[in-house]
Order: C-alpha cells, then structure tokens, then sequence
C-alpha cells in the first residue's frame, strides 16, 4: 500500500473535507485540552502526580526559553506559543507510530481509486496543517514586533523610509546607502515567505518520509524489522519538534529586538575609540 501525498478525505460536510491528518490533530487537540481540565481541577500548592509532571515541564520549557531571549518578559509571553507548538508537533508524530495508524481504516476512493483510507495520519504528513502552523508562527513574530518596537520601528526593517528621509541632510553617499538599506529590507519581506516555506516543507518532508518508510518496512515483513526504523521515528518525530518549537522562538526573538540607530552605533564607537 502506497502513502499517497495529500491527505485522503473520509467524508465531506457539505463541500468541507475531512481528512484523516485532521482526525490525527483533532485527537492531539482533545487530549491536551482534557488533561490540562484533569489538572487544573485539583491544583494544589505542593504539586503531586500530573500537575508535578506538567509544572516540571513549563519550568523546564520556560528556562530554555529564557536562555534564547535573555529575559523573563518576552520568555513567559513566547511560552504559550513555542511550548503549544513543540508539544501537539512532537505528539502527532508520535501518535502516528501507535499501532493500526496507517493501516486501519475504511474502504474509499481517493483520485478516483478505489482504495483503503486509514482513519489516523500523522498531521504533520499533511502539508496543509504544516503550511499552518508556519503561517502562523511567522505571522505570530510580526504581531510581537509590533507590540514590543512599534509600528514605525518594526516595518523600518523592510520599509526604511526615514533612512532616506535622514540620509538627505547627510549628502549624497548617505543617501545611496538608505537606498540599498531600502532594497535589503525588499529582500527582507521575501525571506519572512521563505520563512513559511521552509519551516512547513521541512516538517512536512520528514514526517512524510518516516511514513513512506515505515509503509515500505512493513511491507516486506512485518515483524522485527520495522522496530529499529519505529525508533528512529521517535526519534525523529522529537528532533522535527524541537526544530520547528526553536526556530520559531528565533523568529520571535528576532522580531522583537531592536536595531540601534546609526547616530548612537557611530557615537559609541567614537566613545570607545577616546
């Protein structure tokens, strides 16, 4: 059985499919949101059991945060987004190697074969839901730039009006370099859909990839051999999430950092120089 590239739809609502990657996100979505109701139900000041285990792990999370940003403000407001995304990535992978995703499903016809359509896909094999998750990550930088520089500071980065503006009191050379400062910041705007493309592709690539093999593996024997290669895919499914968790802290981070302004670099340079 081949593992065709796009999601196979298991029923429509009204013109809306239903695919099986979103069944896959869907469970992630009820099972983080009913343990966090299972924990929250009984918190208590000295943790024990679950609420221990899910304390340990937003300290933890919150630290290698704040090693990233180097302070406590922008560590707890990235949290939310970079600890939601690392954990619902790293648990659809997972919960893609649990026996019977892949291979248990309904009869169906897909591209116009008829064909076997399992009821669980990893999400992250679904190019839509990575495409997402990306688009939102990189959108979600944009929004925090705006609320930590401002308007006008954070779209300087790719619209470097006032440099020209500036440059005009400076002569001539000020003025070609605000211009080339203005083409590099053109550049910019094309590496944040970069940005989106690679973060959804890489995710969506390896994941899709540890299907196609685990598919493969499986069908030429079915018992001992796929073990080592269901170990790698943990493995991987780790690694992918921590990836895509780390660089869209990067992104968040970088978004919300501050330029300085060429008069105070210029200042402090001459400074040191005396």
């Amino acid at each position: 059985m081949m593992v065709p590239p796009a999601a196979e739809a298991l029923f429509h609502v009204g013109e809306f499919p239903i695919t099986n990657s979103m069944v896959n996100g869907w469970v992630g979505v009820v099972f983080f949101v009913a343990l966090a109701l299972l924990i929250s139900r009984n918190v208590q000041k000295v943790p024990k059991g679950l609420q221990n285990v899910a304390e340990g792990l937003v300290e933890f999370m919150l630290a290698e945060i704040k090693k990233v940003t180097g302070d406590n403000k922008r560590a707890n407001a990235f949290l939310p987004i970079v600890g939601t995304i690392f954990l619902f990535i790293l648990f659809s992978n997972w919960l893609g190697l649990i026996p019977g995703t892949g291979s248990i499903g309904i009869w169906g016809v897909h591209n116009g074969e008829e064909l076997l359509i399992p009821i669980l896909r990893p999400a992250s094999s679904d190019l839509n839901l990575t495409l997402a998750i990306a688009l939102f990550a990189v959108i979600a930088s944009h929004v925090f730039g705006l609320r930590y520089l401002g308007f006008e500071n954070h779209m300087s980065k790719f619209f470097n009006v006032r440099g020209i503006i500036q440059s005009i009191k400076r002569g001539p050379m000020a003025i070609i370099v605000a211009i080339i400062e203005f083409g590099v910041g053109l550049i910019e705007i094309i590496s944040e859909i970069a940005k989106v493309l690679s973060l959804s592709l890489r995710l969506f690539g390896n994941i899709f990839a540890g299907e196609v093999l685990m598919t493969v593996m499986l069908g030429l024997f079915a018992f001992f051999l796929p073990l080592p290669f269901i170990f790698l895919e943990i493995l991987v499914g780790a690694i992918q999430a921590t990836v895509f968790a780390m660089l869209t802290l990067a992104y968040l981070t970088v978004a919300t950092s501050a330029h300085e302004p060429e008069e105070e670099h210029e200042s402090a340079s001459a400074e040191a120089h005396a």
